[in-house]
C-alpha cells in the first residue's frame, strides 16, 4: 500500500473516531441530527477555549469526558485510551 493510502486510512478513521465521539455525547439525538446546531456549538467551544477562560473549561471538559469513558462499560479500559471503541 502506498504511503498517501495509508496516511488516508489514518486520517478516515480519525474523522469517524471523532464522529463517533458526537454520537456518544448524544448530541446527534439532542439536535434532531441539525448539522448548523452542531457546527455552533463546536464553534461556541473553539471561542470558548480561546478565551481568558479557556484552561479551566478545558479542564472541566476533560475531567467529564473521563469520567464518561470510565462510566461505559464498553470503553473502561481507562481514561487515557483511544476512542476507537466508540
Amino acid at each position: 500500500m502506498r504511503t498517501w493510502q495509508v496516511e488516508r486510512r489514518k486520517r478516515t478513521r480519525h474523522l469517524i473516531e471523532l464522529g463517533g465521539l458526537v454520537v456518544k455525547a448524544r448530541v446527534v439525538d439532542l439536535t434532531g441530527d441539525d448539522r448548523a446546531t452542531i457546527l455552533g456549538a463546536l464553534l461556541w467551544m473553539a471561542d470558548k477555549l480561546q478565551s481568558d477562560q479557556g484552561e479551566q473549561a478545558r479542564e472541566l471538559w476533560a475531567a467529564k469526558g473521563k469520567q464518561a469513558f470510565e462510566a461505559d462499560p464498553a470503553t473502561h479500559k481507562g481514561a487515557d485510551q483511544t476512542v476507537s471503541a466508540v
